[in-house]
Formats: structure tokens, C-alpha cells, sequence
């Protein structure tokens, strides 16, 4: 790896205070955490604690070379989990990594083994469907699938092999009850650039004022999504791969490099010796327990905050920390926000793609100015090594080696990517709103300051499909709050909800003040339209979403930070929460009911939306202020 950079400029105050507010809180929890993890380190291969019967198990199907690599327990194991499918085009190129794996670990002295599958939904293919209703519950499918992978001590250091939404999260956190094995995830990389993603959006909105044909919005669609990598916009999956780049987890540069280059086949077998160097029997033993910290977890905040990323990561990110024994709240992301710049225009916030962010400048130039003004924390264990200036570098192939070069110093193109002196805006790109209806969160990146105050009637709705209708029947054609409740975690297992962009889009078009409040998600690619998200508590817990009727004034203010009902505290006080019922009968069909346990489990929004809490002392007492 490439040497560090000369030492960083002063720590901010804010990013300092949030930091030691972070320690404190979690101490007790990190350290039963990190004595449980110090616990489980073996000086020797872990296999080696195994009986024969048990240990001959474990290489029955291995031959040659790696049959006597694990048969004589001196080797490395390095454990291959992987997300991969060839229906989705982000994990598809996943297919040849195994291999190169086990190359690339047999010639740096180790043993590769696939280690365990786990799956991938796509929220792109389920949008709007009955399937959305299992995705963020299948961020504990994986976590879990993940913890039975590892379970079998046969690993000294685990690949972590996903792209997507719920996919990174969920490897995370299983990865993290194993947190005194060395982990690094290795992504995919991205598809290239297609149709630009404004002419989408177009196309999408016509669509949904019956102003094109389904073969036209189909064609966009194709022509956007078209080849194996992730999806080109800002998402979720992005934003996954530059948080966790930013918080030590991959190699550096390695986010946004293409599927089906020799330089991301390259940064896969690197990843591979890697992991063997930095196992508890090599010279750098650096558990992913030790990765995941305080400031690593107030860093990926910074780099979400920085580039206006996915609104799921106030959800990923409170239940990735509360796995490391790390209490995460809406309150540090809020007062981190007013601090940091919004550095990055990438599509929903602005036209670009994540090519073209990579290309100006990417990760590289993000983390150097960041670290320059001291918004991250740069004294931190990596798995390249200790210390985030490495992370300024960028991988490139000179003579079919790899090797890191300086990243740029200035923005390739300041409409995508700006320096800290000169940013698209002083704060980041969420806000947390609270008041009478309780604690949510807005991505305002993507709106215009005009839209980002509105006060209307209240129309309310408990499902997507009853805000369709009434669209299309004319009734929303209007200044409205629609608020969609009904959605949370604990009633229908709070799906993606942007399927609604395309008419609040036209509502919008047509001259109205339009917002969305409810207890579902948005999302990465939450847009030009003021969404309250997450609202917590939810209405299938008797939140008071669940008080609002239709025609009751609402108030969406992410200038203040306020989400207020106008309606008077006694007339409020006399009525019934409607709504409220979670019924398990009703939620069946798509393999729903196989997930009913995670449903009856899950903790709030506020807390990670984790079915996982309690058992990781995640924040049952927690306090936050309203």
C-alpha cells in the first residue's frame, strides 16, 4: 500500500464533540463488545481447534493444493461470502471473483474456500410489488445467512463479496458478530453510463400522465439499465460503496472501478492477498472489529452527508454501529449536517452519474478535501493499513501491476464534484425533522429551496396503490401533503416508496406545493419532491402519523426542521389513532408470512429498523431529543 500523507488539518469542533458524545454513550455496550471479539483470536489458523472428524468435514471436497492447505492447519483460511446471482446486473459480474480468490490467496501462502451464498433482492425489480414488503427485512436474512458462513471456524480473515441496498449493511453486520476476523468488502464496480438520467425521469413522468406509451418508458428503462454493474445513480448501492470505502472497508479506490477491466480483476486479487496479510497470524492483524469504530462510523456519516447519499443509510448506518457495540442517533447525523458541505451534484441531486463523479475526481479528491478541513477523522485503522490518507490515492495499472497514484487535487468537473472552499451548499444534504408528528428525516439536496416549505391539506392514504388512484382520478391536483402511513418496519416492512415520484412529480409540474410524509422509505433516489421519511414512531405502533385526517392542515419545514399537524392539542388528545392494526392474515403471499418473526421483532426506524437491537445492546434506552 501506498505510504500515508502528511498529518491533517485540526479536527472540527462539531465532528470532535459528536465523536466523544458517540464514545461515551457506547461505552458500556463497545466494550463488552471488543472483550467478546478479543476473546475468540487465536494465535493459530482457526481450523486448527477443530477434531478430526470435524476438520475432515471441512476439506472432504477440497483437492491438490488446497486439500493439503487445509488438511495441515498452518495456512491462512480465508472465507468467500458472496451475493452473487446472474439475474441482477450489479452481482452478476461476482460470478468470477471466487476464482481469482483462490488463486490469488494460494500464491500469498493462504486457502480461499466459498465459504457461503447470501441473497440479493433488488429493489428496482420489486418496486411497487409485494416483494418490496421483505427487502429491508432481507438486510437480516443476509446478516444471518453471513453469521452461518463464518460459523463453521474454519476462517482466519472472510471477502465479503455484494453491492446493493440492503446487501453491504447485511454483510456487515454478520460479519461483525465475527469482529475478531479480518473482513474486506469487494465490490462489483459500475455499468456504463447510458441514457442520461434527466431524459429518464422525463420519460418516467410522461408516463405517468398517460403523455407516453409503456414501450416508450420501457425503452428508457432498458437504455438506462442495459449491462452487468451497478446502477449508474446515486442510490443506495452507491452510496454503500463510497461510505464504506470512506470508513476503511475496501481497498482505496476500489468503489468505482467497472466490471470486466483487467484493473478490477486486478483490486479483487489484491483484496485477496490482503486479507491473508492482515490475519491474526500475519504481521498486521486488523480485525474488522478494530475497523469499525467510533470514527469510522462518524466518517461514513461525514462522506453520506458530503455527497447528499441515500436517506437508508439513517437506518444502515445507527444498526452497522449498533452490531460494533456503537449507539448511532438521528442527532448526530443532524448536527454533522450543519457542518459539513455538500461537495457532490449526483443524480437524483444533480445530472450526473457516479461515472462521471469518478471520473472528476471521485472518493479520492472527496476524502482529501474532507480530511483538509478536518471533517474526518484520518487516525484510523484501515485494511489497507493505518490511516485514511491513504485513501487519497487512486489504483491504477502501470505495466500490468497495480499501483496507487496520487488522486486529483483539483475537481475534474466543480458541476459534479467542489472543493470544501467552494461547495453546491454549506450543510449536507439530510435534515432531521421533528414535532407533533413525531421524528423523520428529509433528503434536500435534490430540492429546490422554494420547495422546501410546504403547508397544506392533508390527503391520507394506506397504500401506494390508493395514492395511484387518486392521481389519476384528478384528486391530488392540488397543494397537498400526502401522507402515506401503514408503511413502517412493523406494518408492512417499510418498502421503497419512489414509485410515487413520478405523479407527486407532475402534481408538482402542474404549479401545486406537494410533500410526502410517512412512516415508509424513499430512499437513494429520492428527488425534487420534500419527503418526510421514516416518520417515527409509525402508525402500526399508535405513532401520531396515526391521528392524521384528511384535510387537516400539515407543515413540512426542513429549513427549521419541523413536521407539525395544525391541528389544536385538545382536539388531537380526543382522537383514536386509525390504522394501527398490523395483521399478520393480511400479510401473506410473496414468502411475506416466512418473514412474520422479523416483523413482529423490529425495533424503530429511529433505532436502525434492526429486528437485531437488543441482542447487540443497540439502544433500547436511548434518548433523543424531540
Amino acid at each position: 500500500m501506498t505510504p500515508p500523507q502528511p498529518p491533517q488539518a485540526p479536527l472540527n469542533t462539531v465532528v470532535a464533540e459528536v465523536t466523544a458524545r458517540i464514545v461515551e454513550r457506547s461505552a458500556p455496550a463497545r466494550r463488552a463488545y471488543l472483550d467478546r471479539m478479543a476473546s475468540a483470536v487465536a494465535p493459530h489458523p482457526t481450523r486448527a481447534g477443530l477434531g478430526c472428524s470435524n476438520l475432515a468435514h471441512g476439506f472432504a471436497a477440497c483437492s491438490g493444493p488446497d486439500r493439503l492447505a487445509v488438511k495441515g492447519v498452518s495456512a491462512p483460511g480465508v472465507a468467500i461470502v458472496s451475493a452473487y446471482n446472474d439475474m441482477l446486473s450489479a452481482h452478476q459480474p461476482l460470478q468470477e471473483f471466487p476464482a481469482w480468490i483462490k488463486d490469488a490467496v494460494r500464491a500469498h501462502g493462504g486457502v480461499a474456500q466459498f465459504a457461503g451464498g447470501v441473497p440479493a433482492m433488488c429493489d428496482g425489480i420489486t418496486q411497487g410489488r409485494p416483494g418490496m414488503e421483505l427487502s429491508l427485512f432481507s438486510r437480516e436474512v443476509i446478516a444471518m445467512a453471513t453469521g452461518i458462513a463464518l460459523a463453521h471456524d474454519m476462517f482466519d480473515a472472510t471477502l465479503l463479496l455484494g453491492v446493493c441496498d440492503k446487501i453491504v449493511p447485511g454483510l456487515l453486520i454478520g460479519a461483525l458478530a465475527f469482529g475478531h476476523l479480518p473482513a474486506i468488502l469487494v465490490p462489483a464496480g459500475p455499468m456504463a453510463s447510458g441514457l442520461p438520467n434527466a431524459e429518464k425521469a422525463r420519460v418516467r413522468q410522461a408516463f405517468a400522465e398517460g403523455q407516453a406509451t409503456r414501450a416508450d418508458l420501457l425503452a428508457a428503462e432498458s437504455a438506462s439499465y442495459h449491462s452487468p454493474g451497478t446502477c449508474t445513480f446515486y442510490g443506495t448501492a452507491n452510496s454503500n460503496q463510497l461510505v464504506v470505502e470512506v470508513m476503511g472497508l475496501h481497498l482505496p479506490g476500489a468503489s468505482f472501478v467497472p466490471p470486466g477491466t483487467p484493473l478490477r480483476k486486478a483490486l479483487t486479487e489484491a483484496a485477496a492477498r490482503r486479507a491473508v496479510e492482515i490475519t491474526a497470524q500475519g504481521t498486521e492483524y486488523t480485525p474488522i472489529s478494530r475497523v469499525v469504530d467510533e470514527k469510522a462510523v462518524v466518517n461514513g456519516v461525514v462522506a453520506l452527508l458530503a455527497t447528499g447519499g441515500s436517506t437508508n443509510h439513517t437506518l444502515h448506518l445507527v444498526a452497522i454501529a449498533a452490531a460494533a457495540g456503537i449507539r448511532l442517533t438521528w442527532d448526530d447525523f443532524s448536527d454533522l449536517s450543519a457542518v459539513v458541505p455538500l461537495l457532490a451534484r449526483v443524480y437524483p441531486n444533480g445530472s450526473a452519474d457516479i461515472n462521471h463523479f469518478a471520473a472528476a475526481g471521485g472518493v479520492q479528491f472527496l476524502i482529501g478535501e474532507l480530511l483538509d478541513a478536518g471533517l474526518l477523522h484520518g487516525d484510523v485503522s484501515t485494511v489497507a493499513g493505518p490511516g485514511l490518507d491513504r485513501y487519497r490515492n487512486e489504483p491504477v495499472l502501470d505495466d500490468g501491476e497495480l499501483v496507487w497514484r496520487p488522486g486529483l487535487a483539483t475537481s475534474g468537473d466543480p458541476s459534479v464534484l467542489r472543493p470544501v472552499a467552494e461547495p453546491f451548499a454549506a450543510d449536507g444534504g439530510l435534515r432531521m425533522l421533528a414535532g407533533n408528528l413525531g421524528r423523520a428525516v428529509v433528503k434536500v439536496s435534490a430540492v429546490a429551496p422554494e420547495h422546501r416549505v410546504v403547508q397544506a391539506p392533508a390527503a391520507v392514504f394506506t397504500s401506494q396503490e390508493a395514492v395511484d388512484a387518486a392521481f389519476r382520478a384528478g384528486e391530488l391536483d392540488r397543494d397537498v401533503v400526502i401522507v402515506l402511513r401503514q408503511q413502517g418496519p412493523r406494518a408492512n416492512g417499510m418498502p421503497e416508496l419512489h414509485a410515487l415520484t413520478p405523479a407527486m412529480s407532475a402534481v408538482m409540474a402542474r404549479g401545486h406545493r406537494v410533500a410526502l410524509v410517512t412512516d415508509g422509505r424513499m430512499s437513494g433516489a429520492s428527488g425534487k419532491i420534500p419527503a418526510a421519511i421514516h416518520c417515527t414512531p409509525e402508525a402500526a405502533a399508535g405513532g401520531p402519523i396515526a391521528l392524521v385526517h384528511d384535510g387537516d392542515l400539515v407543515r413540512l419545514d426542513a429549513n427549521t426542521g419541523r413536521l407539525q399537524l395544525l391541528v389544536d392539542e385538545d382536539v388531537l388528545a380526543a382522537r383514536t389513532p386509525v390504522d394501527t392494526h398490523a395483521d399478520d392474515t393480511a400479510w401473506t403471499g410473496t414468502g411475506r408470512e416466512l418473514f412474520a418473526a422479523l416483523r413482529r421483532s423490529v425495533g424503530p426506524a429511529d433505532h436502525g429498523a434492526s429486528a437485531f437491537g437488543p441482542a447487540y445492546a443497540a439502544a433500547d434506552d436511548f434518548e433523543f431529543s424531540a
